[in-house]
């Protein structure tokens, strides 16, 4: 399917994905990657992975120290996850608006139909993860697609992707122009 939007600004990236607890359950993974879609967010990369527990230490090392530090890691090592990398205008502050509070209960209350209003456990396993800073998007993205440059996509491919010039590759499950395979 061929997407024809044409925006205006260019294309911020941003890093989302999907906790262990989204994962569990299919039904719940599929609908946080339609609500993706439904949001207007183009789809750069996805991968499915899984973490050994230095992994989310070495990724949640800001937080060492802190009393919720060793149940995250624990958790986020505890399997698999989907990791994302999603462009749209502004996509940093709008994938934290879909996200919702980072505490659950919060969540429910005041933002009922966010992602962790909706899907959310407890505020270690809130089902999402999302980049808090333009900074911090280019560094977890560079953690989770060692071998992708948000400096070469925004050069090479995000005048196209703005352009509307791209088409949805529903077994790969991202966005592509349309010379890619």
């Amino acid at each position: 399917m061929l997407l024809t939007a044409r925006l205006a600004k260019a294309l911020q990236l941003t890093l989302a994905v999907v906790k262990p607890d989204g994962m569990a359950h299919p039904l719940v993974l599929e609908a946080l990657h339609q609500k993706i879609l439904d949001n207007s967010f183009v789809i750069v990369k996805c991968k499915d992975l899984a973490w050994k527990k230095q992994d989310s230490e070495k990724f949640y090392v800001e937080h060492a120290g802190r009393f919720f530090y060793q149940r995250l890691v624990e958790f986020m090592s505890s399997g698999p996850m989907r990791a994302y990398v999603l462009a749209r205008e502004d996509a940093v502050s709008h994938w934290r608006e879909l996200m919702g509070p980072t505490k659950v209960f919060r969540a429910i209350y005041t933002s009922p139909a966010s992602l962790r209003g909706q899907f959310g456990l407890t505020d270690t396993r809130n089902t999402t993860h999302g980049s808090d800073s333009m900074e911090s998007a280019r560094r977890e993205i560079g953690f989770f697609f060692p071998e992708f440059s948000v400096e070469a996509w925004m050069q090479q491919e995000e005048p196209a992707f703005r352009a509307g010039r791209m088409a949805y590759d529903e077994r790969r499950q991202i966005h592509t122009l349309p010379t890619q395979s």
